[in-house]
């Protein structure tokens, strides 16, 4: 029961099995109105010349796509994460279609059409980077089954969204330390956002290595804002007030510790001589600025990549190992951290 050099079709597995091509459709679309015997003959055709209905081909034609939602792509965060979603997807044959959501926040409704969007386009998944996703906003596409991953949330997910982020804790604790090690007591903390999940656990892991040296936590000493250099400018303005000033800053990102470093070459401060500083995320403006700056580093091209793997292991319907996963962080000393000066007598 061959078909030689042509690709079979309903009319050739009829004619191969001696039955009408309306029976051989009927069987192909599983419709019960067949003879058992009949029914198997053709079943047996079907597989053994291969056969494949249009719709079986256009699913084992059709490339995987993904969506990924930031809030923007102006920084160096999240261009190294994109970088990391855009080499699993080249690896993995999957595409990605790249969304903006802005500052503008979106209401319920705007959600349910993007979430059906989503269903409608046949997309595999949608992978979160912004704070535009609220908890809310992210039950639209749990109704409709669309996988989702958000990467470092800044909002604590629920139980059951699967989220991809780094040590924070453990980061914001080793910032710490290190300062500590170099003789800093005093020591400031420029945060992101007071309600994002990030900053408060690199927060936490600030005031566990202070607590664990026996200083008493200042809350002067503890600023939060955006994760943007203006609240760098703006926190070095605020603690340069204060009548006892730190000698060194642990900043919640490298964009907020480039704006440290900006006020301090305008006041003509010097770092690390005169204001030790840290940053966290490790990317580009870290190894770029001058001085180049000590950093928490995530990785934040495996973090992308993880997402995605994990996304389309969702969307294959696997059961996940965990619904939350950390990659670890590192710091990397470079030149904005020294020991404390001793004043001269």
């Amino acid at each position: 029961m061959t078909l030689t050099g042509r690709k079979p079709t309903l009319a050739a597995i009829a004619r191969l099995t001696g039955v009408s091509t309306p029976t051989v459709s009927k069987v192909v679309n599983g419709r019960e109105d067949v003879a058992a015997e009949t029914r198997a003959k053709v079943l047996a055709a079907l597989e053994e010349t291969g056969y494949q209905s249009p719709a079986q081909r256009r699913t084992t034609a059709r490339t995987s796509v993904v969506e990924a939602v930031f809030d923007s792509i102006d920084s160096n965060y999240a261009s190294s994460v994109l970088d990391g979603i855009l080499a699993q997807a080249a690896s993995a044959g999957v595409e990605v279609v790249l969304s903006v959501t802005g500052s503008a926040p979106s209401s319920g409704l705007d959600f349910e059409r993007r979430a059906q969007h989503t269903v409608d386009e046949d997309r595999s998944g949608i992978i979160v980077v912004t704070s535009a996703f609220t908890e809310s906003h992210l039950a639209a596409f749990h109704r409709r089954r669309v996988p989702v991953v958000v990467i470092d949330p800044l909002n604590p997910p629920s139980s059951d969204v699967v989220s991809v982020g780094a040590t924070n804790w453990a980061g914001g604790r080793a910032a710490a330390e290190h300062l500590l090690d170099l003789g800093h007591r005093r020591i400031a903390y420029l945060g992101g956002p007071d309600s994002a999940e990030c900053s408060q656990a690199r927060l936490h892991g600030y005031l566990s290595a202070l607590m664990s040296a026996g200083i008493e936590v200042d809350p002067e000493l503890i600023l939060h804002g955006k994760f943007r250099p203006e609240h760098g400018v703006e926190g070095l303005t605020a603690l340069l007030a204060l009548d006892q000033r730190p000698t060194a800053i642990f900043a919640g990102s490298d964009s907020i510790a480039v704006g440290v470093l900006r006020e301090a070459r305008q006041r003509g401060i010097r770092v690390p001589e005169e204001l030790s500083l840290v940053g966290f995320d490790g990317t580009a403006l870290a190894e770029d600025s001058v001085p180049a700056l000590t950093s928490v580093a995530q990785p934040l091209h495996d973090m992308g990549r993880t997402a995605l793997r994990t996304l389309l292991r969702q969307a294959r319907g696997e059961q996940l190992d965990s619904h939350r996963v950390e990659l670890a962080t590192q710091l990397v000393v470079r030149e904005s951290t020294a020991p404390i000066s001793t004043p001269t007598p």
